[in-house]
């Protein structure tokens, strides 16, 4: 009698354990390695740090290093490198928004057959490497790229705009790499939402502008704020694309990641620096899931 009950619980376990060992075997295993790296000491050798638990004479020693944790709210250089990252990460995500929106509105209002269209729009680049289009805007906005040779060209510069190796030039290549991870989020959010609202509203009197207001722009907060998330959380760490069209200025927590672990050899450090970022970007999840958990048991 009792095998129809533990046959459907060892069911929903099988079903939610696939997640859960992915989770631990590519998220927590690799982050408590790091933890464990960045609590030791720098050593010439292989591998170039030292153990933290060593056995000799009978006596089991323990020996923790706070040298990169210390460094690391000490130094100016991570300080700034840290601010300036959350800086950059959240003009980006400022930028998705305002030129996200429209597009997203656009296109979850647009009729069945153009929309396809247009999402397939969106999702195309994804077909190319990121470092070819990060490639293909080098070629743009260098100083004899194609875009200073057509202004030029047709009168409105007289001379070539430094926009390579700026800071401007990493914000056009962060908004383009990350825009579609706005769009989609907020796209399948606007296109569920019920339109009757909209038609009660200007029954009502309600202006468009105010019916956006009052009705479209609240019900569409979770899929902003999706993302939002989607795209400050990986710009916060980006290397690439800073590396590439940013110059020796442009300090971001991915570059100051491949120095250490590469340049310098300083994995311990290196790993402080990673386990700081990681811990710095779950403040935001965790605000959010309690958001949407308030949100649900309001709605329940």
């Amino acid at each position: 009698m009792m095998v129809g009950p533990w046959r459907a619980r060892w069911s929903a376990i099988a079903s939610i354990a696939p997640p859960y060992v992915w989770l631990v075997l590519f998220l927590l295993l690799p982050f408590f390695l790091v933890l464990k790296i960045s609590l030791a000491d720098l050593k010439f050798g292989i591998p170039p740090y030292t153990s933290l638990v060593s056995f000799k004479d009978q006596v089991l020693d323990l020996t923790v290093h706070l040298r990169g944790y210390i460094l690391l709210f000490s130094d100016s250089l991570y300080i700034d490198t840290y601010l300036n990252s959350l800086k950059i990460a959240a003009i980006t995500t400022l930028c998705c928004v305002v030129v996200g929106y429209p597009m997203a509105y656009y296109i979850a209002r647009s009729q069945p057959s153009v929309r396809h269209l247009l999402l397939l729009a969106v999702i195309l680049p994804f077909w190319t490497s990121l470092l070819l289009r990060v490639y293909a805007w080098v070629g743009i906005l260098r100083n004899d790229g194609v875009l200073n040779n057509v202004l030029m060209y047709v009168g409105v510069i007289d001379a070539p705009l430094e926009i390579y190796r700026t800071d401007i030039a990493v914000y056009i290549g962060l908004v383009y790499a990350y825009l579609p991870f706005f769009i989609l989020p907020l796209y399948a959010n606007l296109v569920k939402m019920d339109l009757r609202l909209l038609d009660a509203a200007y029954d009502l009197g309600a202006k468009p502008w105010r019916a956006f207001i009052a009705i479209t722009l609240p019900l569409s907060m979770p899929g902003v704020v999706a993302g939002s998330m989607l795209v400050f959380i990986p710009a916060v760490g980006e290397y690439v694309i800073p590396e590439m069209l940013g110059g020796a200025n442009t300090l971001m927590m991915g570059r100051v990641m491949w120095n250490e672990f590469f340049t310098n050899a300083d994995w311990p450090m290196a790993s402080a620096v990673t386990v700081v970022m990681v811990l710095l970007l779950l403040m935001p999840l965790i605000v959010f899931q309690l958001n949407q958990q308030q949100r649900f048991e309001r709605e329940v």
